[in-house]
């Protein structure tokens, strides 16, 4: 006889596919709350780096900031006619080709000083580090700008692209005539503007991000004319190699001295225990202790 076939086993019936799960691309610029929490991280993982590797990378940024600082100088002191008849169009132009410097800092990768008063200073607020790594990382990466920034003026003094140009003169001498007050609170206006510039161009994941976010801020101070440490490091080195009538001890103490205190302040201060408080560990109330 034949065989009957064998039984057919049951099974649930298959549910009809849904649609993919999409996948949340990861937002290309953080919000204020989170920016800040990443600055704090970069700060501590700035921290953590050796004297010397600090010290190497902070002559790179003293080398990209004197490469914008000798961008701005070429443009603006090739036309004395429009600074003389246009001065608010020449500081424009300044400020324009200025920021080149701190873009390249920036995406590149280099310890600059002033950047680092505000997120070395958010990673300690945050305890993710100690105020002695803070000032290891201060000492190396001011100490590392001043050589990179010396090093690119006497390069520069070398081609002799300068030797007829009269702003590297001219702004030392005007740098160092500056009161003791008016360039400490230069000081603290430009590095708040140059933190926001830091700020903004880490918030971004984007190239075009990071440029567009580290270039207004920068375009700002510099066509204000406010007073950076870094900057000022190539503008004064620069302007005694081209014959300016000023002492590197008038440099030390007429200006670096009273900027880099205002640059402290700027991003030490107006950033980083600013947002410590509004998104930060300074804004928090203090755990309450049981008492036993």
């Amino acid at each position: 006889m034949p065989s009957s076939p064998a039984p057919m086993s049951a099974s649930a019936p298959v549910a009809p596919a849904g649609p993919a799960p999409v996948l949340q691309a990861a937002p290309s610029v953080l919000a204020p709350a989170a920016a800040y929490e990443f600055l704090a991280t970069l700060g501590a993982a700035k921290a953590k780096l050796s004297f010397q590797k600090t010290l190497f990378m902070g002559i790179l940024a003293g080398v990209y900031v004197g490469f914008g600082a000798l961008f701005a100088i070429t443009v603006c002191g090739n036309i004395p006619g429009v600074v003389a008849s246009n001065p608010g169009l020449a500081k424009l132009l300044f400020g324009m080709v200025f920021p080149v410097g701190l873009v390249i800092t920036l995406c590149c990768g280099a310890e600059l000083f002033t950047g680092n008063t505000m997120m070395v200073t958010a990673a300690v607020i945050e305890k993710r580090t100690s105020f002695g790594s803070l000032v290891r990382n201060w000492s190396a990466s001011y100490l590392g700008n001043l050589i990179g920034s010396i090093l690119i003026a006497v390069v520069v003094a070398g081609t002799g692209l300068l030797a007829t140009n009269a702003m590297p003169t001219a702004m030392a001498v005007a740098k160092t005539s500056l009161p003791f007050s008016q360039a400490f609170i230069r000081g603290v206006l430009c590095n708040y503007l140059v933190c926001c510039a830091v700020w903004l161009a880490s918030s971004s994941s984007t190239m075009s991000g990071k440029i567009m976010g580290a270039f207004l801020p920068v375009m700002a101070f510099a066509t204000i004319g406010l007073e950076h440490s870094v900057a000022n490091m190539f503008f004064l080195s620069i302007g005694i190699l081209n014959g300016a009538p000023v002492t590197a001890m008038q440099a030390l103490t007429c200006n670096l001295l009273p900027v880099t205190l205002g640059n402290i302040v700027g991003g030490a201060i107006c950033m980083a225990s600013v947002y410590g408080w509004v998104f930060g560990a300074l804004g928090k109330p203090a755990p309450v202790v049981a008492k036993a």
